[in-house]
């Protein structure tokens, strides 16, 4: 009899012990279903990652182009060099600028897809929100430079609106201005802050969904005006939202290198002076120092937003 249980025990396919064995010993499912997407974390991205810190502590020669790998901080030092200093401020100024800008141009938006929307309306503002996530991130910049060209649409409206000079007094302002709105600094602002806003709106609309309309209901029994009651109530409960939006437009912003090159007047931004850096002159330690300038910036805002709450607004 026991001779016929081990034969029934050992004719079963190897799959079915094989899950037995797993549905019996949690540990080793979990180490199993565990251990792929920590190697690929471990190896592959933190491993290249600190291979590529790594690197930005090597010398370049300039004079023969070549990188040996003899250890140096020159690299970091010359990060703060006027030129190079003056390409992590431009960067740093653009993510700043175009964070704030989505923030106020979604908000709005954000608050009334879920405060005055009709179903039908809100789906018409999520599709209308996610659609432009779904084109290629080239072909919407490219689009854009035809936009902001002078025969595009953007100066047909400004020149039918009799506002053509209005524009050009603001494109003689040196900090933004240039010689078109393809190639300003506020054609370049107006890409980033439309490439970008998605990401901004979405996590402010899922925040404001999870606010109880009797608190604001609340507010206004007890005599506070529409603006006390955003000020003191709804801002400080969707904060964390917006703090969770900007994660992703300032850190996207600060690490972008395609928008730089198509749109706006010279000049390197962070992303692109990595491009150049390791591509055209072949410097990979000081392009490996400039990527650790939006890591140190990130860090520093991540650990900045985790006070605020906003992981959970994720």
């Amino acid at each position: 009899m026991q001779s016929s249980i081990i034969n029934a025990d050992t004719s079963k396919p190897f799959g079915r012990k094989f899950s037995n064995t797993l549905y019996r010993k949690n540990n080793l499912f979990l180490f199993l279903l565990l251990t792929p997407p920590l190697l690929w974390f471990g190896v592959v991205y933190l491993g290249s990652l600190f291979a590529l810190l790594w690197q930005s502590f090597y010398t370049f020669d300039s004079f023969s182009m070549a990188v040996s790998n003899d250890l140096t901080l020159e690299n970091y030092r010359s990060l703060f060099d006027a030129t190079n200093f003056d390409i992590i401020l431009r960067t740093l100024s653009m993510a700043v600028a175009v964070t704030l800008a989505t923030a106020l141009i979604g908000f709005p938006i954000a608050y009334y897809m879920t405060r005055y929307g009709s179903r039908a309306e809100k789906g018409f503002f999520y599709i209308a929100v996610m659609l432009p996530m779904w084109a290629s991130y080239i072909v919407k910049t490219y689009a854009w430079t035809v936009i902001l060209s002078q025969q595009g649409i953007l100066y047909w409206c400004i020149n039918h609106l009799g506002l053509h000079n209005a524009l050009n007094h603001v494109l003689q302002i040196p900090a933004i201005g240039g010689n078109t709105l393809a190639t300003s600094n506020l054609g370049r602002f107006i890409v980033f802050t439309y490439i970008w806003l998605p990401f901004m709106i979405l996590p402010i609309q899922a925040a404001l969904e999870r606010v109880p309309t009797n608190l604001l209901q609340a507010s206004a029994d007890l005599g506070a005006k529409p603006a006390q009651t955003f000020r003191r109530v709804l801002l400080p409960l969707v904060f964390p939202g917006v703090v969770a939006g900007s994660i992703f437009t300032f850190s996207l912003t600060l690490g972008d290198y395609i928008i730089p090159q198509l749109i706006g007047p010279s000049g390197l931004y962070i992303g692109t002076m990595v491009y150049t850096m390791q591509g055209s002159v072949g410097n990979m330690p000081l392009a490996a120092a400039f990527t650790v300038v939006p890591i140190t910036l990130i860090f520093i805002y991540l650990s900045l937003a985790k006070r605020t709450g906003a992981f959970d607004a994720l």
